[in-house]
């Protein structure tokens, strides 16, 4: 029996629905380029998940498999422009 299994033996049943749901839906950061302003500070707070393309003069997500949730949230705090924000 892995870890989450053993977790999840110890909660109700509620609890296990929504632990199931989060941890089947991947959830990601998205930017709404429109209302970028492109100041980077999104990549001075995360940029192991956020990078500018020189080629197309935009900040990109990078793919993982899991995003740091409080670097994350962080980016979106301070975001001049309030153009990040979670997707699933």
């Amino acid at each position: 029996m892995g870890a989450i299994e053993k977790f999840l033996e110890g909660q109700d049943n509620e609890m296990k629905e929504t632990l199931s749901r989060k941890v089947a839906t991947k959830v990601f950061p998205v930017i709404d380029l429109g209302r970028c302003n492109r100041c980077q500070g999104c990549i001075e707070i995360a940029p192991e998940v956020f990078r500018y393309n020189k080629e197309t003069g935009y900040i990109e997500v990078i793919d993982l498999q899991k995003y740091p949730e409080d670097k994350v949230n962080e980016a979106i705090k301070y975001c001049p422009e309030d153009c990040i924000s979670w997707d699933e």
